[in-house]
C-alpha cells in the first residue's frame, strides 16, 4: 500500500447483477490502495447501508430494481455528503443523457462500462480507467478526511498589472467539472465575450452537457462544430474525441476541430485550445482552470500568462481533484486562486458585468 495514504480507499459497489459485482470486486482487489467495504443490489440498499459501510467512493449502476441509481443519488448524499459517486454508464445517447443528469444531481464522475459481464471481464481499458479514476478521486477524498489535512492556501499569486480587458473566456475542467461549470455559468448570463470550454468527456456526453447547461443556466451552450462562429455571451464546448482549436476569419473567430493525437492523456485537451487562442487573442484571454485530474492546461495557461493574459484557478478545498488547478497554482501562474462559488464574481470583475436589463439569451452559434 502507498504509505502516503493514511488508509486504503474504501469503495462500495452498487449493481443489481451479482456477477458484475464480483468482477468489479476482483478488479479492485488488484490494487493494494483500494478496499471494497460493501455491496448493494439496489439504490435503496445503498441508501440504507451507506453509513454502515462508510465508503469514500460508491460505484453506482444506473438501472436497478426497487430504486435506480439516479433516484438514489440525492438520498445517498443527504446521508453521506462526503461520499464521491462514480456512475457506471454505457456509451449511448440515453446513457449519456442519464449520466449528465446524475452529474447535475451531485455525482462526481462517470465511467463507461462495457455491456455484459464477459465484455467487462475482458476489457483491459475498463480495468485501467476504473483503477485510475478511483485512485485519483479516492486519494483526494482520503487525504481530505484525515485530521491533519490542511488545504494549500498560501500559494503565491500574480498581480494583474496593466493587463488589457479580455476578449474571450476560456475554461478547462475534468473530474467534477460538469457541476463546477454549472455553478460558474449560472452567474454569467449575457457576458460581453464568448466562452470556450474544454471538459474531459467522451463523444455523445459533450453534446448532452451542452444541452443540459443551456437548460439550467442563462448561457446558451453549444457543442463545438467545424466552422462555428464564436459570439459574445454564448459558450462552446469541445466535442468528445476532438481538440477544439480556432481560426481567425473576416467574419470573426471560428471553431476548427482537430483530430490529432491525444494530448495529456485527453482528447479533447485544454492545452490545444489555449495555445490556439493565444495565436488569435495574444494576451486578451481570461483563463479559468477548474477541478480535474492531471495537469492538462498547464502548458497552454503558461503561454496565455506569458502573453499578458490572466488566470484563475479553483482552490483545493472546493475541487473534487486538485490536479489541473493545482498544477497552475503551484507553478505560480495564477492571478487568483478561489473557491468555486467566488469564481464567477471574479470573472465579472475582470471582464465587466453585463447590463441589468435586456435579453438573457444572446443569439449565436450559427455556422
Amino acid at each position: 500500500m502507498d504509505t502516503t495514504l493514511p488508509r486504503p480507499i474504501r469503495v462500495m459497489i452498487v449493481d443489481d447483477s451479482a456477477v458484475i459485482r464480483l468482477i468489479i470486486e476482483k478488479i479492485l482487489k488488484t490494487d493494494d490502495n483500494v478496499s471494497v467495504c460493501g455491496f448493494a443490489d439496489s439504490g435503496q440498499k445503498a441508501v440504507d447501508t451507506v453509513n454502515i459501510c462508510n465508503p469514500d467512493i460508491i460505484l453506482l449502476d444506473i438501472e436497478m430494481p426497487v430504486m435506480d441509481g439516479i433516484t438514489a443519488i440525492p438520498h445517498i448524499l443527504a446521508k453521506a455528503p462526503h461520499v464521491k459517486i462514480i456512475m457506471c454508464s454505457t456509451l449511448s445517447d440515453r446513457g449519456a443523457d442519464i449520466s449528465i443528469k446524475a452529474l447535475s444531481l451531485g455525482a462526481t464522475d462517470c465511467i463507461l462500462k462495457p455491456s455484459g459481464a464477459a465484455s467487462i471481464q475482458g476489457s483491459g481499458g475498463f480495468h485501467t480507467e476504473l483503477l485510475r479514476m478511483i485512485n485519483l478521486i479516492g486519494r483526494a477524498a482520503v487525504r481530505r478526511s484525515a485530521p491533519t489535512f490542511q488545504p494549500k492556501t498560501n500559494l503565491a499569486t500574480r498581480q494583474a498589472g496593466t493587463s488589457t480587458k479580455p476578449d474571450i473566456l476560456a475554461i478547462g475542467s475534468s473530474t467534477g467539472g460538469p457541476n463546477a461549470l454549472s455553478v460558474v455559468l449560472k452567474q454569467l448570463g449575457n457576458l460581453s465575450v464568448p466562452i470556450v470550454i474544454t471538459q474531459h468527456m467522451p463523444k455523445t456526453f459533450t453534446k448532452m452537457l451542452a444541452d443540459h447547461l443551456s437548460k439550467t443556466t442563462p448561457v446558451t451552450c453549444f457543442e463545438g462544430e467545424e466552422g462555428m462562429l464564436l459570439k459574445a455571451g454564448c459558450a462552446y464546448i469541445a466535442p468528445g474525441g476532438y481538440h477544439m482549436v480556432f481560426k481567425k476569419t473576416p467574419e470573426g473567430t471560428v471553431i476548427s476541430l482537430d483530430d490529432g493525437p491525444i494530448q495529456n492523456f485527453c482528447k479533447p485537451s485544454v492545452d490545444p485550445m489555449l495555445k490556439s487562442l493565444v495565436k488569435i487573442y495574444d494576451g486578451r484571454i481570461l483563463t479559468v482552470i477548474l477541478t480535474g485530474m492531471g495537469e492538462d492546461g498547464l502548458g497552454g495557461a503558461q503561454e496565455c500568462v506569458d502573453k499578458g493574459g490572466r488566470l484563475i484557478a479553483q482552490d483545493e478545498q472546493t475541487s473534487v481533484v486538485w490536479g489541473m488547478p493545482g498544477a497552475v497554482a503551484k507553478k505560480g501562474l495564477c492571478h487568483a486562486i478561489l473557491p468555486l462559488q467566488d469564481i464567477a464574481e471574479k470573472i465579472l470583475t475582470i471582464i465587466g458585468k453585463p447590463p441589468l436589463f435586456g435579453s438573457n439569451q444572446p443569439a449565436g452559434g450559427s455556422r
